[in-house]
């Protein structure tokens, strides 16, 4: 039997908002939750992982350089966020470590358990990689807007800056 509150919590989630209320029940069937406490690494810089996460609460730093005397905090992700999608997609490693700034759940999704719906469930299958490309084409339109006032601010300033 399905856990009600990952059902729930996909149903809430950019995977499940294409989803039928049965579709819901079958994706959340092959999840499972993760919970980490503040400082618990879900995935390591220059790692690869097989899972896509989605925040079901709390935050997860993406830290470049952890453990070092220079860490760098590139962003920090919150509920509703997909978390590791070009790895689950590629299988190319982390750039920097996913780190929880806070108590954090979230639930993940197995590359093989994706794999497995696709003779059964294909449309299932369909939905969440629409869900994940919509995420990955956000990303970069949010990376091409910081892009260009970077450089507009640089061009104002005449290259001092």
């Amino acid at each position: 039997m399905t856990d009600q509150a990952l059902v729930e919590a996909v149903r809430q989630s950019r995977l499940g908002a294409e989803l039928s209320a049965d579709q819901v029940v079958t994706l959340a069937g092959h999840l499972r939750f993760r919970d980490l406490e503040r400082g618990d690494v879900l995935v390591r810089q220059g790692t690869s992982d097989d899972h896509l996460y989605v925040i079901v609460r709390g935050a997860l730093g993406v830290v470049r350089d952890s453990g070092t005397s220079e860490p760098v905090t590139l962003v920090t992700l919150t509920a509703g966020d997909l978390v590791g999608e070009l790895s689950f997609i590629d299988e190319t490693p982390h750039y920097a470590s996913l780190i929880a700034t806070s108590p954090t759940r979230v639930f993940g999704l197995e590359r093989q358990q994706l794999e497995a719906l696709l003779a059964t469930q294909p449309i299932i299958v369909y939905r969440v990689m629409r869900a994940i490309v919509r995420a990955v084409h956000e990303i970069q339109r949010r990376i091409s807007m910081h892009a260009t006032e970077l450089t507009n601010y640089i061009y104002k300033q005449h290259g001092k800056y």
